[in-house]
């Protein structure tokens, strides 16, 4: 996600604590989302996980934009 950024991302994980839990929680949701995938789940319940990590994408990429304005 995000590979231009990837030096920011780093510091950014470092430095700032929400950031952080917002990358974390969207690789976990990315990981929910394929064992749920995986085992035929409800689709309205993974389409669900997938509107929720796009939500958290769009915070990510807005503070990475800022970040560096």
């Amino acid at each position: 996600m995000f590979h231009e950024y990837r030096d920011l991302i780093t510091e950014l994980k470092q430095k700032d604590g929400h950031f952080h839990k917002l990358f974390e929680a969207h690789n976990a949701l990315d990981d929910s989302i394929a064992k749920l995938e995986k085992s035929h789940a409800d689709q309205f319940e993974i389409e669900s996980k997938k509107k929720e990590k796009l939500k958290l994408k769009d915070e990510i990429y807005s503070i990475l934009v800022n970040y560096k304005a």
